[in-house]
């Protein structure tokens, strides 16, 4: 078989995109890989905050009419990036080993979150990140920030910002590592849910290819996505919701934490929930609605206003 991936032009993009191709011709069945590089309009679009424009769905779109007029056969995304109802036609077949899920701080003079002089602006286009390091610092001032990984770290070193917050999986996977002063714990910044992860997404009625992409998919990863993606859901969050949301497996069990913030971070409220990993769906389910009790739904309103 032949398959074409179908995926954005960023650096990230395509280094997770080389490396499901790299994973797909170590199989028996594939022939041969080629990479169809897409230009997304939430890539174009590099003025205005995401949660203006549509969120993160816009990064997909593209590749997702590319399969359905038989461009390409599969699409390779950041599963954080996709949002928490897959439309229909469609389905994730596989989601590979995840990288640390965690965020990462990065400052002109490696200085850590609470080493920032007062007054220092630091850049994240996510509401989630925003609200948790307004929480920390509410001294500190905090600016959209737009465009691929290399773009956010050249505005760092120019001095239009003072420190930037980025995912930990995305430097690692361009080897920027070292560029990282402080990477941020869960209890400290609970992170979006799925990052870390590399999902990949076909037509649902291709079963044949399904069966194929099911060979390169890890149960532990399966599992979390899950559970986080399920408290997303049932919030009704997109993916630019001020919401974190971290599961792990614990040999037979499934733990989930899950913080819902006001977008400056004056308030945020955070749950967790433990149960067998057959439950994830469930368990997701029951955390979000704990939240929801302890007052979540009225911060979403409010900032979906």
């Amino acid at each position: 078989m032949d398959i074409r991936i179908a995926t954005r032009k960023s650096e990230l993009a395509l280094w997770q995109a080389k490396h499901v191709a790299g994973l797909l011709n170590d199989l028996p069945e594939i022939n041969k890989v080629t990479l169809v590089p897409l230009s997304t309009k939430g890539d174009q679009i590099l003025d205005t905050s995401l949660q203006k424009i549509g969120g993160k769905g816009l990064f997909i779109k593209e590749l997702e009419v590319a399969m359905t007029e038989d461009r390409a056969d599969i699409a390779v995304h950041s599963m954080k990036d996709i949002p928490v109802v897959v439309p229909t036609g469609f389905c994730i077949a596989a989601t590979l080993k995840r990288e640390s899920p965690f965020d990462a701080l990065i400052s002109k003079n490696n200085q850590c979150l609470l080493e920032l002089p007062k007054g220092s602006i630091i850049g994240s286009s996510s509401l989630r990140r925003q609200a948790q390091i307004l929480n920390i610092r509410p001294d500190i001032k905090v600016k959209d920030l737009r465009g691929n990984v290399n773009t956010r770290i050249d505005k760092l070193d120019s001095g239009e910002y003072d420190a930037i917050v980025l995912a930990y999986a995305g430097l690692k996977r361009l080897g920027l590592s070292e560029r990282i002063s402080q990477t941020f714990l869960p209890e400290d910044m609970v992170p979006a849910a799925a990052q870390g992860v590399i999902g990949i997404e076909c037509q649902s009625e291709k079963s044949e290819l399904i069966a194929i992409l099911a060979q390169l998919n890890n149960k532990i990863s399966e599992l979390t996505t899950s559970a986080e993606r399920s408290v997303n859901k049932d919030l009704q969050a997109t993916c630019q919701s001020p919401i974190g949301t971290y599961a792990i497996i614990q040999k037979d069990k499934c733990i989930i934490e899950s913080i819902v913030a006001s977008p400056d971070g004056s308030k945020i409220i955070r749950e967790s929930i433990e149960g067998h990993k057959k439950e994830t769906k469930t368990l997701g389910a029951r955390l979000a609605a704990r939240l929801i009790k302890n007052g979540a739904d009225e911060i979403l309103n409010k900032n979906s206003l």
